[in-house]
């Protein structure tokens, strides 16, 4: 007779989600029992609340990981706050093990001064609210005609692209009727993004920055002086694939003619953020960094001179950071669970020793940090499922295994909680909307709505 594995994972985003899934389909000794958490009420994470609505390639990984669910061989709860609706004491009474897969969503901090003056923004909090996030306000400050972007990853051409680009291109793309109406009224003229080093060393990827040029009625605008390469960045252009066509795209719109558009997107290199500057209301006034330059090695060295580009809002796209879950372990310098290879450490203060905490593990962005694409996560999955199998002698014995008792749980406590059947009537609801106006879909975008309309109380 095959021994049980009742798994708890908390996070039903892409990581979660191919966490289940190879147990799934590579586990023979056991029989699995799945159960996904997550505190919003629909799946796939930052597929859905991370990413620009744009992007059509994003449909392809929401495909595949629609066709893991609709298995029907994992189920979803939906609406379920871990630390408030349920706890790691309640997880310990139901299942063998836990694996949190809860990413990164938070913004990386950027410490330099005015950073937290008003008009000065986390991207995080921007891709959320354009992304139709239910826990952020329906609203947000589009008053700026000139606006920074900190950043040279894909976060930062996301906010730039959505910034600099006119509302109606954005029409046919899942965006929420309330983000559309914020960006209509947008008075938007120049968004100017900033990198610290230059362009042979950004961090966003050659489709992406295609993507940008692409802007109807948006001029690129790049500075010859961000072109004269070193020895090494030559040698990268050169000697990487990826550097070469990134190096290719933009000289090709240093070539372009400028000077039609009604918008113009400016892109910045060696520029060391300074200070966000005060307008002397205690709002963002102006940008001010430092002109950098190549070091010979790749990297680069401060010159001294000092620049300042007055602008109206700023926002940082430095990266994105973890959140602390109750009861598990948290690195507050890396924003991670500790772990090794997925397998949560306890730090013992007194010996400096770290110890496995048995029955919990980590996938993902918050075991790793908020790094690698899909193919990334996978592997990271692959990692952390071989302990949990290989760990079978440390499981936790819980004492109502029960898939039934799990739903009583929730319900005794008055959860609203969501299942698969729930998000199949909120996304052809969304579809039902969407197909209305002509477009894929229309994100529903307050909670309690949601709520309502995958529990069919609406």
């Amino acid at each position: 007779m095959k021994n049980k594995l009742r798994l708890a994972i908390v996070g039903a985003g892409p990581a979660g989600i191919y966490a289940a899934d190879i147990l799934l389909k590579a586990e023979r000794h056991f029989d699995v029992s799945i159960d996904l958490f997550d505190h919003l009420p629909a799946p796939y994470g930052l597929v859905r609340y991370g990413v620009a609505p744009d992007h059509p390639r994003i449909k392809g990984i929401v495909t595949a990981l629609r066709e893991v669910l609709d298995r029907g061989d994992i189920r979803i709860f939906g609406n379920v706050r871990f630390g408030e609706d349920i706890t790691l004491e309640d997880l310990k009474k139901h299942y063998n093990a836990v694996i949190f897969a809860t990413g990164a969503v938070r913004d990386a901090s950027l410490h330099i001064p005015g950073h937290d003056l008003d008009g000065s923004y986390g991207a995080a909090d921007f891709v959320s609210w354009f992304d139709g996030h239910p826990d952020v306000p329906r609203t947000w400050p589009l008053e700026a005609r000139q606006a920074a972007v900190i950043g040279n990853g894909n976060v930062a051409l996301d906010v730039s692209r959505i910034l600099a680009k006119h509302v109606e291109d954005l029409m046919p793309t899942e965006i929420p009727a309330n983000v559309a109406a914020g960006l209509a009224a947008s008075p938007i003229t120049d968004v100017h993004v900033f990198g610290r080093r230059g362009p042979t060393s950004v961090k966003f990827t050659p489709l992406e920055l295609r993507e940008l040029g692409e802007l109807r009625d948006v001029d690129m605008i790049l500075y010859d002086e961000d072109f004269d390469y070193d020895d090494a960045a030559r040698a990268a252009v050169a000697g990487n694939k990826q550097v070469f066509v990134i190096d290719k795209v933009l000289n090709q719109w240093r070539q372009r003619e400028v000077g039609q558009a009604s918008r113009r997107l400016h892109l910045h290199f060696f520029a060391k953020p300074l200070e966000i500057v005060d307008d002397g209301t205690g709002r963002v006034g102006a940008f001010r960094w430092e002109r950098t330059a190549p070091d010979g090695e790749g990297g680069v060295v401060g010159t001294g001179e000092i620049r300042e580009l007055p602008v109206q809002a700023v926002y940082r796209a430095v990266g994105y950071f973890g959140t602390p879950l109750p009861g598990i372990p948290f690195d507050k310098d890396f924003g991670v669970i500790p772990n090794h290879e997925g397998q949560v450490l306890l730090h013992d203060q007194e010996t400096g020793d770290s110890r496995q905490m048995y029955g919990v593990y980590a996938t993902g962005w918050i075991k790793r940090g908020p790094v690698g694409l899909i193919g990334h996560t996978k592997s990271d999955a692959m990692e952390t499922i071989r302990h949990v199998i290989n760990d079978l002698g440390n499981w936790w014995r819980p004492e109502a295994p029960s898939e039934e008792s799990v739903i009583e749980l929730l319900e005794s406590r008055g959860i609203s909680y969501t299942d698969l059947d729930g998000w199949h009537r909120l996304d052809e609801h969304e579809k039902a909307l969407g197909a209305a106006e002509g477009r894929m879909r229309v994100k529903v975008v307050p909670r309690d709505e949601m709520v309502d309309l995958s529990r069919d109380d609406a």
